[in-house]
């Protein structure tokens, strides 16, 4: 029977392991087509795509993000062709499995949980006896009733066949996220994760994975991301994949993990400071909460002090981007509770900072003692909490102004030492200005609209101005030089109106050019002309001394002058810092 496995991506980069899992282990007895779309796309594209491939069995692989359209294109495909056998397996599905055979009577078979070797079982009997009672892991329809048949045995995960080794893959290794895992199953026990159910941590055969690694890096795969719930959960396992893929690593390639970080030895992370290459490896930490109350009551063992020392040390040997992890929602974490919680994390200064609200997914402990911390929830998927005992909807929704300018100003760094100096300097704590800023930016409806670069500029001066009017001068410094130095082309129209006419910049340029040392060899090498200078460079003062600012983190009231070259040619932006005194005697 023809047959097809499909799902719906969060986004055109990602790619399914999970269907590649199960087209890998049908073969060679069956031939299955993988057909992976997004969860943008307009369901009836889907469902032409999909008819149009003529199959007999669709299999579906279920997650909270896709659900709902999965749905949408299983009732269209269904009206279209009574007879087509629809398969859903993944997560979203392996709990209350009776309950979505009831909700969605199109769906003929779910596979339960780890889903290789029931889905080649029911592929057998489907093209066979049809003796269903003979698959273990599967939910079926047998007379008007669903018949629930559990799971025997885990599959041995170090004799399963690579998932990565199809040839319609290849072309697209370049331009997507690739999954792998080298291991199933968590050793803790944290009650929000579904990982928490199954009981220890299997490995995948080491010698297969590298194979499998350099098989992708060899056709071109750029961004690998390990999908082991804990991938250091083994020092000795850890190190000894660190090691091959530094010492294999294609130029360009970037290694990501889930890394539990408070386990981490200290002599694991000088080794990666010492030995590591910049950018090859991306740590993702899941922190969520620092109160130990409420760490406890989801049974998640955290030591915030070894967690800490781990971070501060990557983020100390300058080799790894780490991206933290933070859920507002957790039970007993009240809007101060969280407010301490994000101060702790931000005083970390990650790359990233993921804020994400608390979602009762199928299955775990805590949605099945929602009523014990007055959990209200979505019915649908995601299944996000709306409130709960301690914290009001109101309070999320704050949070969630919070979360959006935290997004835009911080994890995209636009303007890092602008912000660096407003939540040091001018806001009590960094909680306080992002959820100051956070509830401006919605008061204002710049919520439903898109934005430009300098819009987001322009909105930020808007709110200082309005909030530490008195401070503005010295904040709009800061912005003024985190825009120029991160643009890789000569802005024509900066967001702000320009302070210096060209007869001064004319002046300054002709100073600068009878002393170039006054910026340094690097900049007297270049040996500039004026007319270089007007056609490549933007000069603007600046009202506090940023190169002393930039060496000690302390302001002092003089101004100086930054003069930013843009070589178009190479790509490449370099700033230039002068005193405006320095410059004084030569202007006049």
């Amino acid at each position: 029977m023809k047959t097809v496995l499909s799902t719906l991506n969060a986004k055109y980069i990602h790619t399914s392991l999970s269907i590649r899992y199960l087209k890998a282990y049908a073969q060679p007895e069956y031939e299955v087509e993988l057909a992976e779309y997004t969860i943008k796309d307009p369901a009836m594209n889907i469902v032409t795509d999909l008819h149009a491939k003529k199959p007999e069995i669709i299999g579906f692989s279920c997650y909270i993000w896709n659900i709902e359209e999965t749905i949408k294109v299983i009732k269209m495909l269904k009206k279209i062709n009574p007879s087509l056998i629809i398969v859903l397996g993944g997560p979203e599905v392996t709990y209350d499995t009776k309950e979505w055979m009831d909700k969605i009577p199109e769906v003929d078979f779910i596979i339960i949980g780890e889903g290789e070797q029931s889905f080649k079982q029911l592929l057998d009997e489907l093209n066979g006896e049809q003796n269903f009672d003979n698959v273990s892991g599967i939910a079926y329809r047998e007379e008007n009733k669903v018949q629930i048949k559990p799971q025997r045995n885990k599959v041995d995960l170090k004799v399963l066949p690579s998932p990565f080794r199809f040839e319609e893959d290849l072309q697209h290794l370049s331009k997507r996220v690739t999954y792998i895992e080298t291991s199933r199953g968590c050793p803790f026990s944290c009650q929000f994760c579904l990982s928490s159910i199954e009981v220890g941590v299997r490995y995948f055969d080491r010698e297969k994975v590298k194979e499998d690694i350099r098989f992708l890096m060899e056709n071109g795969a750029k961004t690998i991301k390990f999908v082991d719930r804990t991938f250091n959960i083994s020092r000795s396992y850890a190190m000894e994949m660190f090691q091959f893929l530094i010492d294999e690593h294609k130029p360009g390639t970037v290694f990501q993990f889930e890394i539990t970080a408070d386990i981490m030895r200290p002599e694991v992370i000088q080794f990666l400071n010492d030995h590591a290459p910049k950018g090859l490896f991306r740590f993702e930490i899941g922190v969520q909460s620092t109160n130990d109350a409420t760490n406890e009551l989801v049974m998640r063992k955290q030591n915030f002090n070894k967690l800490t020392r781990t971070v501060t040390m990557v983020k100390e040997g300058g080799k790894i981007d780490q991206h933290l992890d933070l859920i507002a929602g957790l039970p007993e974490e009240n809007y101060d509770s969280f407010k301490k919680t994000f101060n702790d994390v931000f005083e970390l200064r990650p790359e990233e900072l993921q804020l994400g609200f608390l979602k009762m997914l199928r299955g775990t402990g805590l949605r099945l003692r929602a009523e014990h911390h007055g959990y209200v929830y979505m019915d649908h998927s995601p299944y996000e909490i709306l409130k709960n005992n301690v914290l009001s909807f109101d309070d999320i929704t704050k949070i969630k102004h919070l979360e959006d300018v935290l997004e835009k100003y911080w994890n995209d760094h636009r303007m890092d030492e602008t912000i660096e100096y407003l939540v040091t300097h001018l806001f009590q704590t960094p909680f306080d200005f992002f959820q100051d800023f956070g509830t401006y930016w919605d008061e204002k409806g710049w919520t439903r609209i898109g934005h430009q670069l300098e819009d987001l500029y322009k909105h930020l001066y808007d709110f200082l101005g309005s909030n530490k009017r008195n401070e503005l001068t010295i904040a709009s410094g800061f912005m003024k030089y985190d825009y120029l130095r991160n643009q890789n082309y000569k802005p024509r129209k900066p967001w702000w109106s320009e302070t210096l006419s060209k007869q001064e910049r004319s002046k300054i340029y002709h100073s600068v050019l009878e002393n170039p040392l006054l910026l340094g060899e690097e900049f007297a090498k270049k040996q500039f002309s004026e007319k270089d200078l007007f056609k490549h460079t933007v000069l603007e003062t600046l009202p506090f001394n940023l190169d002393h600012y930039l060496k000690t983190g302390k302001i002092i009231n003089e101004n100086s002058f930054v003069l930013v070259h843009y070589d178009a040619i190479h790509s490449n932006t370099t700033v230039y810092t002068v005193l405006s005194s320095e410059l004084d005697t030569k202007v006049s």
